[in-house]
C-alpha cells in the first residue's frame, strides 16, 4: 500500500513538472523553427517545419500530445491525418479500437530533438553516466569525510579543533556553488595547475584525436568532485557533530562504558550506529539534487552532464530535450525517495512506512 501511494504521488509530482515547464516555455517570445533555420529563413519554410514539429496547433492541444506520448497509457491512430498517428507506432499491448483510433499499453515517446533529430532519451543517455560518477564520488567524499569530522568534533565539543570545524562548515555552507567552481579552478588548475596537473576543463568522456576513440579522463573529475562536495560536506559534518552529542547523552553509552567496552566499540557499534538515520536522510536526498545536474558547476567546468545538457537546451530552446531532461530527473527523485523511504524503515525498524 506504502509503495502504491508513493507511486501515485510520484506520477502527481512528474504531471506537474510536465505542465508548468510546458506551459512557461510555449509561453516565452521565441520560435523553434525560426531557430533552426537561422537568418536566411523564410516563412513559407517556417511554416512547414512548424507544422511538420506540431507547433502550428493550439498549446492545449500541443500538451495533450505531449502527454500522450509521455504516457503508457495512450492513444494511437492507422489515420495518416490524425495527431495521434505517429504514436501508433509506440503502442505495445491495444485494448480495443474504434475506427482508426486504438487505446492501449504503449511506449514511453521523449520524441526527437529538434536541433540534431536524436532520440532525446538516446541524448540523455550519453550524458547521464558524466552525472552519475560526478554525483556518486562527491557523496561518497561528502558524507565520509563530513562523518569523520562531525564525529571528530562532538568528541572535542568546545576545543579549538570543533570550532574550527564548525566555523568551515558554516563558510562551506554560504559558497555559493558557480563561486566555488570558479576558485577551485583559479587554485588548482591556473595557479597550481603546474603543480597539481589538473585541467580547466573537460569532461569525462573525450576523444582520443588521433583513434577517434572514446575514453575516460578521470582527471577532468577531481575538481567538479571537490567542488560539489563542499556545500553537502559542511551540512553532513554539521548533522553528525548533532547527531553524535545527542547519542553521548544517553545512558546506554554510559552503561556501554561501564561494562568496559573499547571507546572504538562504542562509536562503531552504538553511537554512530543511532545516529546514521538523519545523516542518511541527508545522504540520500542530496545524491538525488546532485543527479539531478549540478547545472553551474557542469557549465564552469564543460563538464558534459545532465546540468550542462539542459543549459544547452535552454540556450537553443530544445524544448523536447529540456523536457525529456527534466522528467527523467524528477522519476529519479521520485525512485531515490521511495528507497531512502524503505532503507529508513530497515535501519530502524521502529519506524513504520505508513
Amino acid at each position: 500500500m506504502f509503495l502504491v501511494r508513493r507511486l501515485m504521488q510520484g506520477i502527481l509530482i512528474l504531471w506537474g513538472t510536465v505542465t508548468v515547464v510546458f506551459f512557461i516555455f510555449h509561453a516565452l517570445p521565441s520560435d523553434p523553427a525560426r531557430l533552426l533555420l537561422g537568418q536566411r529563413s523564410d516563412l513559407s519554410t517556417e511554416m512547414a517545419i512548424s507544422k511538420e514539429l506540431g507547433l502550428d496547433l493550439p498549446v492545449w492541444k500541443q500538451y495533450l500530445l505531449y502527454l500522450n506520448d509521455l504516457s503508457f497509457l495512450g492513444i494511437g491512430s492507422k489515420d495518416e491525418t490524425s495527431h495521434f498517428y505517429k504514436a501508433q507506432s509506440d503502442m505495445i499491448f491495444p485494448f480495443f479500437t474504434i475506427h482508426h483510433t486504438t487505446v492501449g499499453l504503449k511506449k514511453i515517446n521523449f520524441r526527437t530533438s529538434y536541433q540534431n533529430n536524436k532520440p532525446v532519451l538516446a541524448i540523455i543517455g550519453e550524458f547521464f553516466p558524466a552525472t552519475f560518477w560526478l554525483a556518486l564520488f562527491s557523496m561518497l567524499l561528502a558524507s565520509l569525510l563530513g562523518i569523520f569530522l562531525g564525529t571528530l568534533a562532538a568528541y572535542h565539543k568546545g576545543s579549538m579543533l570543533d570550532k574550527s570545524i564548525l566555523t568551515l562548515s558554516i563558510v562551506g555552507m554560504s559558497i555559493p556553488s558557480f563561486f566555488a567552481a570558479l576558485l577551485m579552478t583559479y587554485i588548482f588548475a591556473f595557479l597550481l595547475g603546474h603543480i597539481t596537473g589538473l585541467p580547466m576543463f573537460g569532461s569525462l568522456y573525450e576523444i582520443d584525436l588521433e583513434t577517434g576513440k572514446t575514453y575516460m579522463a578521470w582527471s577532468h573529475l577531481i575538481l567538479p568532485t571537490l567542488t560539489l562536495a563542499i556545500r553537502p560536506l559542511a551540512i553532513f559534518t554539521s548533522l553528525t557533530r548533532n547527531a553524535v552529542l545527542d547519542q553521548l547523552s544517553m545512558e546506554y553509552v554510559l552503561f556501554a562504558r561501564a561494562k568496559g567496552l573499547s571507546e572504538r566499540h562504542v562509536l562503531f557499534r552504538h553511537i554512530l550506529k543511532n545516529a546514521l538515520n538523519p545523516i542518511l536522510t541527508n545522504v540520500t536526498g542530496w545524491f538525488a539534487s546532485l543527479l539531478a545536474g549540478a547545472i553551474f558547476v557542469e557549465y564552469v567546468f564543460d563538464y558534459k552532464g545532465i546540468g550542462f545538457l539542459i543549459v544547452q537546451s535552454l540556450e537553443k530552446y530544445d524544448l523536447p530535450v529540456l523536457m525529456g531532461c527534466l522528467v527523467f530527473v524528477s522519476f529519479l527523485m521520485i525512485l531515490i525517495n521511495i528507497m531512502m523511504d524503505i532503507l529508513y524503515h530497515l535501519l530502524d525498524p521502529r519506524i513504520q512506512l505508513q
